[in-house]
């Protein structure tokens, strides 16, 4: 079992930036890779960026403006030139690539952390 908790969120006007940083603990489970995700209100919760041995990826809508990092347990996720459609909470995830090189989130989620982007 992973545990995951959140922090960094705010307030911040739009091309602003925030830096969201991650804990997990795994009780001596090996994460090979970790995510971050977003749900704004009443839309679905979406990948933002993962990270795993050797590779990141971004979702197209962050690319350039957000870089996701890791130190062991540790995921950060610097944000840079927010905009107002930013606006949502973040989680993040820790899981695996599939043999497909999809990023998979185990099902176990933090309480995520509210970034608001006002404008």
């Amino acid at each position: 079992q992973v545990q995951l908790v959140e922090s960094g969120g705010g307030l911040v006007q739009a091309g602003g930036s925030l830096r969201l940083s991650c804990t997990a603990t795994t009780n001596g489970l090996s994460i090979n890779a970790m995510a971050w995700y977003r749900q704004a209100p009443g839309k679905q919760r979406e990948l933002v960026a993962a990270i795993g041995t050797g590779r990141t990826d971004y979702a197209d809508f962050v690319k350039g403006r957000f870089t996701i990092s890791r130190d062991d347990n540790t995921l950060y996720l610097q944000m840079n030139n927010l905009k107002t459609e930013d606006t949502g909470v973040y989680y993040c995830s820790a899981g695996y690539y599939s043999v497909y090189q999809i990023y998979t989130p185990f099902e176990s989620w933090g309480q995520g952390t509210q970034v608001t982007v006002s404008s």
